[in-house]
């Protein structure tokens, strides 16, 4: 029998879209911004990018001049960005997936994630208070301390990245330590379906979650392992990387996430991701959206001849001509010579000479153009594409 951690995880779309336009507007009022009709006038709202929120962050310090509230902890990432952590329920939601991955009162969670600057151990943390489970604040390091802890206390969870757990069960292992870890909830890396079947193999059922420090959760496996189920108190658009224009159904692209959050109301949050929503609902039962996971990294500036291409400037072709669908830039080798072919989707067809002047003076380079034919480019996420080799 799957357990949820709230109804909201089975409501119908109609119920969470009139929920979540209703908290979206009332944190669009919280940083100033008019209230929507419905949900798909986000798409009108600029994206907010980690380097636009570091710069306003460096001129307004802490939070960029965002309308935060009930601050109990403040972190730092690299950049340096610097975020916000309260301490009510479940504040960042992690909750919702240690539910689902079975963890819940009488289990004693092993948190190996850290606490130090950064809010990963907290946000962990909180979320194993939330489904009443005990914790042990292992943070990262020391690992015959680790493995020496989880057998004297009994610990039955484990919470961290995806590869420490093999270095503290083979630790145990070599110190003649029997352990009873059976759940893991794991993220902050890939979890590579080899390392997966090894947990199995040593009977502990592994999910992973993906979050962010500065959203919180944002999706998580469940059981079904079909997908990742998106955070009810999340909204997560697919938008073409560089822009805010979402992709069709089922395309990758760069993940952006609205939180509904009203202590730290982050609108159209641009995470730098790429993924693609699975069509349908999972057969745990849970009926939000679902996304594929992490399929790497939007931002795919590349130095060609020197000069930085930038997914940006891409978007800024493709809105110059109306007739352009979209547009890939592809990085290659000519001799010990770097060249650089521009890929167009047009409506109207055409020779490249149409578009030479436009790819010179907004990617500050010229290359070879060439007008294919609508539907002709991959669906993979990619604007920017390094075919050189450096080996």
């Amino acid at each position: 029998m799957t357990v949820h951690f709230d109804d909201l995880e089975t409501r119908s779309a109609d119920a969470r879209t009139a929920d979540q336009l209703l908290a979206l507007n009332a944190n669009l009022a919280r940083n100033g911004l008019d209230s929507l009709d419905d949900l798909g006038g986000l798409t009108a709202l600029p994206v907010l990018r980690k380097s636009d929120l570091s710069a306003r962050q460096k001129t307004t310090p802490p939070f960029g001049g965002l309308p935060v509230a009930n601050v109990a902890h403040i972190f730092q990432s690299p950049g340096p960005i610097y975020e916000p952590g309260g301490i009510s329920h479940d504040w960042w939601r992690m909750g919702r997936f240690l539910c689902a991955a079975g963890i819940g009162k009488g289990d004693i969670v092993q948190n190996c994630f850290g606490y130090h600057l950064t809010p990963a151990g907290m946000i962990f943390e909180s979320g194993a208070r939330a489904v009443g489970a005990a914790v042990v604040p292992a943070g990262t390091g020391q690992t015959e301390l680790q493995a020496r802890a989880a057998h004297d206390i009994g610990v039955t969870a484990y919470a961290g990245t995806p590869d420490y757990l093999k270095i503290i069960l083979d630790k145990a292992e070599a110190m003649g330590l029997a352990l009873k870890i059976t759940k893991a909830a794991v993220g902050g890396g890939a979890l590579f379906p080899s390392l997966r079947q090894e947990y199995t193999d040593r009977g502990i059922a592994c999910l992973q979650s993906y979050a962010t420090a500065d959203l919180g959760n944002i999706a998580y496996e469940s059981a079904a392992m079909d997908g990742m189920i998106v955070d009810e108190k999340v909204i997560v658009e697919i938008v073409t990387p560089g822009t805010g224009t979402p992709v069709a159904p089922g395309e990758v692209g760069e993940v952006v996430v609205t939180t509904l959050n009203p202590d730290y109301p982050l609108v159209r949050f641009a995470t730098g991701d790429l993924s693609a929503v699975l069509p349908g609902q999972s057969p745990c039962g849970r009926t939000n959206m679902r996304i594929k996971g992490w399929m790497g990294r939007a931002d795919q500036t590349t130095k060609i001849k020197g000069m930085f291409v930038r997914p940006e400037q891409v978007a800024q072709l493709v809105e110059k001509h109306a007739e352009i669908i979209k547009a890939r830039v592809i990085a290659t080798r000519d001799g010990e010579m770097d060249a650089m072919t521009v890929q167009i989707e047009a409506e109207s067809g055409g020779d490249g000479g149409t578009y030479s002047a436009s790819v010179a003076d907004l990617l500050k380079l010229k290359g070879k153009i060439e007008v294919v034919a609508p539907g002709t480019l991959p669906k993979d996420g990619l604007v920017i594409e390094d075919q050189r080799k450096y080996d």
